[in-house]
């Protein structure tokens, strides 16, 4: 068996131009285009290289960025300060904080002083908790709006778009992290999936992914899921991302994996490239919201 390959450069570029065609439609209409403000605080390989793909991605399709580079020894009193200017800044209508952030800085303080609206990456309490609440994707619950992370956005994207069943799968979520294995979670339980969310303390880790039907990990430990640990023909979402020598690497052993799996996400070319399309997405439909914007 060798596995359908999970091409999210490909995606990522049909969702880009659909998005253009929007935000060329915004513009038209509003005289301005839907911006994002970037902050992050030091010189992180993986944020450096995403923040760079942010510029460029969002850049070519039209839409405004602002960089905003604080040194890795930048104090809190900074970060709150320039996250909150940002908030109550009217020409930007996004707002993504880059994570690790400086040892010693008090995460909850600075997405506290994040405006929701403007949070399109999911990263404030308010919009957490909305997706942890929300209904069933059949339900039609009334629900305040909310914002996804990017990251699991876009694994789901990649999910629906190749047509992947969802309802009534075994799902196994492989790091309990905020940013994007809880909101997979929540994703995949809307979507009417059997969720088990496991951690780097979970014994045996390979009794519970080979249990999977849908299988994501995002720990960022190279090569932590090996081919022995899949389920033959299971769909693996490998959002891992780190740098070894010159090379990015997943969390999955990819060259051995894809003889077991059904389907597969590579690394690089996988969820990375979705994740910074839905980002557009979702400062796209901030400004849309800050502007009133109907169809």
């Amino acid at each position: 068996m060798t596995a359908t390959i999970l091409d999210g450069k490909a995606l990522a570029k049909t969702i880009r131009e659909e998005i253009a065609v929007e935000v060329a439609e915004f513009k038209e209409k509003r005289g301005f285009p839907p911006t994002i403000a970037v902050v992050e605080a030091g010189e992180d390989p993986a944020s450096v290289s995403y923040a760079r793909r942010i510029k460029r991605s969002f850049e070519g399709k039209g839409m405004g960025v602002e960089l905003h580079v604080l040194r890795e020894t930048a104090s809190q009193e900074d970060m709150v300060k320039l996250v909150g200017e940002l908030s109550a800044d009217k020409g930007v209508h996004g707002i993504i904080i880059q994570e690790p952030l400086p040892k010693g800085m008090d995460e909850g303080a600075v997405k506290a002083a994040l405006s929701p609206d403007k949070d399109v990456d999911g990263a404030h309490p308010l919009n957490a908790g909305r997706l942890a609440q929300a209904p069933f994707i059949d339900r039609s619950e009334n629900a305040p709006p909310y914002f996804v992370p990017a990251a699991p956005l876009g694994g789901l994207e990649i999910l629906k778009r190749y047509h992947i069943q969802i309802d009534g799968q075994q799902a196994v979520i492989v790091g309990a992290n905020n940013l994007i294995g809880k909101p997979m979670a929540f994703l995949l339980v809307q979507n009417w999936a059997t969720v088990t969310i496991c951690d780097l303390h979970t014994s045996p880790l390979s009794e519970m992914t080979r249990r999977a039907d849908i299988l994501c990990s995002c720990t960022g430990v190279t090569h932590l899921i090996k081919a022995e640990m899949i389920k033959p023909g299971a769909v693996v979402i490998d959002f891992g991302f780190t740098r070894v020598g010159d090379k990015w690497m997943g969390d999955v052993d990819f060259e051995a994996a894809q003889e077991v799996a059904g389907a597969i996400t590579p690394v690089p070319g996988g969820t990375g490239a979705v994740t910074t399309a839905m980002l557009m997405k979702n400062v796209l439909e901030a400004a849309r919201r800050q502007v009133g914007w109907k169809e």
